[in-house]
């Protein structure tokens, strides 16, 4: 991945995280109708400061084992998104927004975590 893909990813993730900690109630409303628990913002501010934190980390160490890093951590969350979908029907629409999200996140990891491309 290029300096500049390695940036695109960060201003990805800082969006996300933005939208996770300015208005989670959004995204957690693709669940269903209802109020949304407060524990459930809350878990998605604690998911937004680890985006957050892996921005960071991305733009200041662009490096194959900082994006390698962060591919794992990206696709363990992905699962967990997807067992989350596969166990409750209430969180099942916003986990695999998620879901989606986080493996885009992974994939753009992966490809960064090899050797750098030229060009």
């Amino acid at each position: 991945m290029t300096m500049s893909g390695v940036r695109a990813t960060a201003l990805a993730r800082v969006g996300w995280a933005g939208v996770l900690l300015v208005v989670p109630e959004v995204v957690l409303r693709a669940g269903g109708p209802g109020p949304v628990p407060a524990a459930a913002v809350t878990v998605a501010r604690v998911l937004a400061a680890r985006h957050l934190v892996q921005a960071a980390a991305g733009a200041l160490a662009p490096t194959g084992p900082v994006a390698g890093l962060g591919a794992v951590v990206d696709t363990l969350h992905a699962g967990s998104c997807v067992a989350l979908a596969a166990m409750s029907p209430r969180w099942r629409r916003a986990a695999l927004l998620d879901a989606a999200v986080e493996a885009g996140f992974a994939a753009a990891g992966w490809a960064g975590s090899g050797p750098p491309r030229r060009g």
